[in-house]
């Protein structure tokens, strides 16, 4: 069934061809791309670059393309890599090229958004303040905005809430993750994806934080015997360009690479909230689960007042903390694009 779903979703996946082939270049790019066991690797960006680029291009655009965790590299250094020239085309996500500039962290602050639609939002919101820290100080170009599935607790052990949480060694990967955290008294532990289940497996860490549906298809599932399903963010993964490439491509090559970005930003999104509906099921045994692997965890569900300390952990914890890294002019930039698009405010450092 998990193989029959990527043959499907590759299929699903529409070509906008607006752009005549005849008139593009002809390529081959290298990309580089999410860990390959992700959702967003498996359903979106594999079939971007091996079925609809070359399709949509008449063979004229082909792509080298390797996930990140195949190429044993720190995802952490996606984006100085990708300003490199490393690779022409990168897959990121955002929150964690935050230790180099914490605006990268303003439209995915740990629980900011609590669903698909409020997370794109936000995004859409914090894009133009992306894409000119991304030209101005890492000669890189952002071509399209998606996410993977709500990043939630998978434990060893059973869960009783957000109090059994506290005191635990709990795995994340950015540093609003550290900050939600710190209100727990929890400690966060940064752990590379790929570390994870051997740490789990071994006791390192009591729980991670990774997508519903990342940690299933993952095979989190194995290793750990509860999820609590409290969102920590989306795991918003960008595609960018390295601009020295990009000025490269002439007119009609830039325009097909445009527009195909379009059509699969929207489908990245599709696929998000497609595989957050399913998350539960998939991790529980229950069908329908197309998108991941049928297993046996319990999930806990998120008590009221658990929902309430988490709206006072965001507000007092993770807002305090994301304004005091990223200073006063970001923090009003923030308060008048996402702020207003959620509702919410940042408290000047």
């Amino acid at each position: 069934m998990f193989a029959r779903a990527v043959a499907v979703a590759a299929l699903g996946l529409g070509l906008i061809t607006p752009v005549a082939a005849q008139d593009l270049q002809t390529l081959q790019v290298k990309a580089i791309g999410s860990n390959g066991t992700t959702p967003v690797s498996i359903y979106d960006e594999v079939p971007f670059w091996t079925e609809t680029i070359p399709e949509a291009s008449g063979g004229k655009i082909t792509a080298q393309y390797t996930p990140v965790d195949q190429m044993g590299i720190d995802d952490k250094t996606m984006l100085r890599l990708l300003k490199l020239g490393v690779m022409d085309f990168g897959s990121m996500d955002i929150s964690k090229m935050s230790g180099d500039d914490p605006v990268f962290e303003g439209c995915d602050l740990a629980g900011l958004a609590l669903t698909p639609a409020n997370a794109r939002e936000a995004c859409e919101a914090w894009r133009p303040v992306i894409d000119r820290q991304l030209q101005e100080d890492w000669g890189v170009k952002l071509l399209a905005i998606g996410g993977n599935t709500p990043q939630v607790f998978w434990c060893r052990g059973e869960l009783d809430g957000l109090d059994t949480l506290r005191g635990k060694k709990i795995r994340v990967f950015n540093n609003t993750m550290r900050d939600f955290l710190s209100g727990l008294d929890a400690t966060a532990i940064s752990m590379a994806f790929a570390e994870v289940i051997p740490a789990l497996n071994n006791g390192v860490v009591d729980c991670a934080v990774t997508g519903s549906l990342s940690g299933n298809t993952a095979g989190w599932n194995e290793v750990i015997d509860s999820i609590y399903p409290m969102s920590l963010g989306w795991s918003i993964n960008i595609l960018a360009v390295n601009l020295k490439t990009w000025d490269s491509f002439d007119e009609a090559t830039q325009e097909f690479f445009l527009e195909q970005a379009a059509a699969y930003e929207d489908k990245m999104w599709e696929t998000l909230t497609k595989a957050t509906n399913e998350a539960e099921n998939c991790n529980t045994g229950t069908e329908p689960c197309t998108l991941g692997k049928m297993a046996s965890s319990t999930v806990i569900p998120v008590a009221d007042a658990d929902s309430a300390a988490h709206t006072a952990l965001v507000e007092n914890a993770v807002l305090a903390g994301w304004a005091g890294r990223c200073g006063a002019d970001c923090v009003t930039e923030w308060n008048e694009t996402v702020g207003k698009a959620l509702d919410l405010e940042a408290p000047l450092p």
